[in-house]
């Protein structure tokens, strides 16, 4: 036999060592294992609140009461707990249809939980891993799933979460979680809080009316470019100097700047597409570090606004048209792209991009994305890509950033 070919598994044990942590733990069971001669075939291990769980999966000695006593005095020696368990072969080969499921909540219960976990169990999957993501400012669990068709647990899943008040996420196990991204933002009441076009309306004394006309566009309810010229004809006159006061007083949405410094530094590219203005997105996007923009422009004669948009207007497939684009343009797949969205002219964009993800969105677009997140900190979208808190945060310290600790 090569030393290539696998190892023919035919009687294992199952050696669980469980207790207080500390140093040595996993290096002492491994020694004693190591004297007894065995293979190890699989190995996990797992720490909760200084509490230990190391699991060893051993081809079985031909002096098992010997190893016993060895693994119980190692065990009685580091002040823990041992279980051996006799079994036949390898763990169970996974299932081709794997997913990660990623639970998100403020806060996470354990009745939802429960409920996710039984949905899945009813579809045929089995929770083959759980990691947890974060636990401030929202509690993420991840579940790793196998065994259950992805596309079906997304379906049934999503019901569940709006009946258990939580987010849940399903994306299938493939390379490119691993890969680098695109990621596709709306603007309005997605990156920013509010809609630029409602601020500029208040200071020309239309405020109400076009909050009303730009709820209905957003719901899908009116045709967007006719809505948007709708609303710029009412911005005719105001002087040019109110974009700066409106962006100044632009606020952005909490875990933004964190998400694109994070996920810049993993070699991530950004791109925002707006049915708002340039004159604002440009801005945002050098002051974000975000690479490419684009949304319409008003035309400024003089100092003041005319009431008109300059060229096309970028309505909901313009949106998705500059998506693809972008992706091209950076040498991107467009199934590594995320879209990230809130209103019904995203939806085509949603749609494009491999995950279409609805924020804090008008009901049309959370059933028509692939996932939907309803917490208020974007940087939750880094959970989905399996991204851990305690990782943003190690990141952050090491660029002289500090970041509050979370409540104990």
């Amino acid at each position: 036999m090569s030393t290539h070919d696998p190892v023919e598994v035919h009687d294992t044990l199952l050696i669980t060592v469980t207790g207080t942590d500390r140093p040595g733990v996993t290096s002492a069971v491994l020694e004693t294992l190591a004297r007894a001669g065995v293979t190890v075939v699989d190995v996990e291990q797992m720490l909760i609140r200084g509490r230990l769980v190391l699991g060893v999966l051993v081809t079985a000695p031909r002096d098992g009461k010997k190893l016993r006593r060895s693994l119980e005095a190692t065990a009685h020696e580091l002040g823990m707990s041992v279980d051996i368990e006799k079994g036949q072969g390898d763990n169970r080969s996974r299932a081709q249809e794997r997913a990660h499921v990623t639970l998100i909540g403020a806060p996470l219960k354990a009745s939802a939980m429960a409920a996710i976990a039984g949905r899945i169990a009813d579809l045929g999957g089995n929770i083959d891993r759980i990691e947890r993501m974060a636990r401030y400012p929202v509690t993420a669990i991840e579940l790793k799933v196998s065994g259950a068709a992805p596309d079906r647990l997304r379906t049934l899943l999503a019901r569940d979460a709006a009946t258990l008040g939580v987010d849940v996420a399903v994306q299938p196990a493939s390379l490119l979680r691993h890969g680098v991204r695109l990621i596709v933002m709306d603007v309005d009441s997605t990156l920013i809080q509010g809609e630029v076009i409602e601020m500029l309306a208040e200071h020309a004394g239309y405020g109400a009316e076009v909050a009303d006309i730009t709820e209905r566009a957003m719901r899908g309810e009116l045709d967007f470019e006719a809505s948007l010229r709708a609303r710029v004809k009412l911005l005719a006159g105001l002087d040019a100097s109110v974009i700066d006061q409106v962006y100044d007083a632009i606020v952005v949405n909490p875990g933004a700047r964190t998400l694109v410094r994070t996920l810049r530094r993993l070699g991530y590219r950004f791109a925002i597409v707006s049915g708002g203005f340039s004159q604002i997105t440009d801005r945002l996007a050098a002051d974000l570090g975000i690479h490419r923009a684009r949304a319409n422009t008003l035309e400024i004669v003089d100092g003041r606004l005319t009431g008109e948009v300059v060229g096309d207007v970028v309505d909901r497939a313009g949106k998705a048209r500059a998506l693809r684009e972008f992706a091209a343009d950076l040498g991107v797949s467009e199934a590594a792209t995320i879209a990230i969205g809130d209103g019904a002219n995203d939806l085509d964009m949603l749609d494009a991009a491999g995950l279409g993800i609805a924020y804090n969105a008008r009901p049309v677009v959370r059933e028509a994305a692939d996932t939907s997140l309803n917490v208020p900190y974007l940087d939750s979208i880094m959970y989905l890509l399996g991204i851990t808190r305690e990782q943003v945060v190690d990141a952050d310290a090491e660029a002289g950033i500090v970041t509050p600790a979370p409540p104990v």
